[in-house]
């Protein structure tokens, strides 16, 4: 027994001289701006609705599509969570990875065996001159093996570290997948309601047509028309109808990629058309500084470039010697009424020192491969910090524009409004042809499909503003390593 005592210490001993190999992590460094280049000037129309959020500003946290205070889209948004299936697979891959977690960390543990066996066996006796022992033998056995390998130079403490990093990476990606899903509801359905603004305005216009050519054929009944005129109102009237039509394939198309969204068949959902006028809610505007911290895939793919950086740490250990501790014992008996007694124990215990003396370079290959995938990382890392800014960058300059847009737009639906009466008034006079009418009229319903298409946009671009900026989820989101090892 002494010699399982001096292999217990001397395991203790290494333990507590063990070190860890390879680079400790430093969050690589990435171009952050000062300020956003595309926030609304103090001269812009939309100056007075833009702040910087501040660091106790819930406004956009968790629940973001309820500021735009629409209760449909609340009850639709809601149902991402539960039953999309792109966020129900990029869960499960967090799973797996958590798992993952349990299994590195397994290699701190030994490993215990155990079993049984029956043999019967007869030995030649004319296999040499050495006597062997002939007959038939009987041999019973119970053992239990153990065997540990002292992680000396950190491989299981890296590679620990490396699956806590990649599953709070995976944690990011549902956050990601939740958020895109969310904002392509949102995106999907504001583009619906601006079609069912457009479908809408048709209608009403086709209504005014009916009248026009009424009035039309009325005027060429007295003789005061040509059937020029009567021909020009019909084809405007059938012109603007196919108009009407056409809009609803676009509007079906919607409808039906919402219903996927929430995980539902098309033939599932059912969305009644409505008119809304909502303008768009004014958005906490992070600082640039802190963008990096409130983005799900840019903290993916920081916690991707943790997780490299260790398995660094564990190619480097592949150059050091590895240290096993074994131990072994049992029953063992030639004969099944005896193997339960005390004289049929048998044990054997002690530590074995092993070193690669030549692998032909392998290992350097595979710290050289793993050095690039850090390198790829950290790249990667930096691409989605500038793709971050871009996508804030270029929703503030939509927004801006937009408002700009939107009071232009108003003003030209009032012009062409005021010129379509006008017309109107001329031609009932008998001082125009009923063409002046026609161009009036296609001026105006011009206009007036641009102003709901820039009140569309404009919700749109608020909600990939949103999306751009987080959707108020933040880095303290993620799941801490201790949470992730129970």
């Amino acid at each position: 027994m002494s010699l399982k005592k001096c292999a217990i210490a001397l395991g203790v001993a290494l333990l507590s001289a063990s070190c860890t190999v390879g680079p400790d992590y430093k969050k690589p460094p990435a171009t952050v701006p000062a300020a956003f280049k595309e926030r609304p000037s103090p001269e812009s129309t939309l100056a007075a609705e833009w702040r910087v959020a501040q660091p106790n500003d819930d406004a956009m946290r968790a629940k973001w599509w309820e500021v735009f205070e629409d209760p449909l889209l609340n009850s639709l948004v809601e149902q991402v969570a539960i039953s999309n299936q792109t966020v129900a697979q990029a869960e499960a891959q967090f799973r797996a990875a958590r798992a993952a977690i349990r299994g590195a960390r397994a290699d701190w543990f030994p490993t215990v065996t155990a079993g049984a066996s029956a043999t019967r066996s007869h030995a030649s006796s004319t296999r040499g001159s050495e006597p062997v022992a002939t007959g038939t033998i009987n041999d019973f056995q119970l053992p239990i093996d153990f065997s540990y390998e002292v992680d000396l130079w950190g491989r299981v403490r890296r590679n620990v570290e490396s699956s806590v990093a990649s599953a709070q990476a995976t944690r990011a990606d549902v956050q990601t997948a939740l958020l895109s899903s969310q904002a392509e509801l949102a995106l999907d359905y504001f583009q619906l309601r601006g079609l069912d603004t457009q479908i809408a305005l048709l209608q009403s216009t086709l209504t005014a047509f009916e009248r026009a050519l009424q009035l039309t054929r009325a005027r060429h009944d007295q003789g005061v028309a040509s059937g020029v005129d009567v021909a020009q109102a019909q084809t405007q009237l059938d012109t603007t109808q196919v108009q009407a039509t056409d809009l609803q394939i676009a509007r079906a198309q919607f409808e039906h990629a919402i219903a996927i969204l929430i995980g539902k068949a098309p033939a599932d959902l059912t969305i009644a058309a409505a008119v809304i006028e909502a303008s768009p809610p004014a958005v906490p505007l992070t600082l640039p500084s802190q963008l990096v911290e409130r983005r799900p895939d840019v903290a993916a793919a920081e916690r991707r470039v943790v997780a490299a950086n260790a398995q660094i740490g564990v190619a480097q250990a592949a150059f050091f010697p590895t240290l096993a501790l074994t131990a072994g014992g049992g029953l063992q008996s030639s004969m099944l009424n005896t193997l339960l007694t005390l004289p049929s124990r048998f044990w054997a215990i002690g530590p074995s020192l092993a070193e690669t003396v030549f692998d032909g370079g392998r290992r350097r290959s595979i710290k050289a491969q793993a050095v690039a995938a850090y390198d790829g990382t950290v790249a990667a890392y930096r691409q989605s910090t500038l793709t971050a800014f871009q996508d804030v960058e270029d929703n503030l300059a939509a927004l801006r524009v937009l408002a700009d847009e939107a009071v232009q737009a108003r003003a030209a639906v009032a012009s062409a409004n005021h010129s379509l009466e006008l017309a109107n008034n001329r031609y009932v006079g008998g001082v125009t042809t009923y063409l002046e009418v026609i161009t009036a009229q296609t001026a105006a319903l011009a206009n007036e499909i641009t102003a709901a298409s820039v009140s569309t946009r404009r919700m749109t671009a608020s909600v990939l503003l949103i999306k751009a900026l987080g959707g108020g989820w933040t880095t303290a989101d993620l799941p801490v390593a201790g949470a992730l090892r129970r």
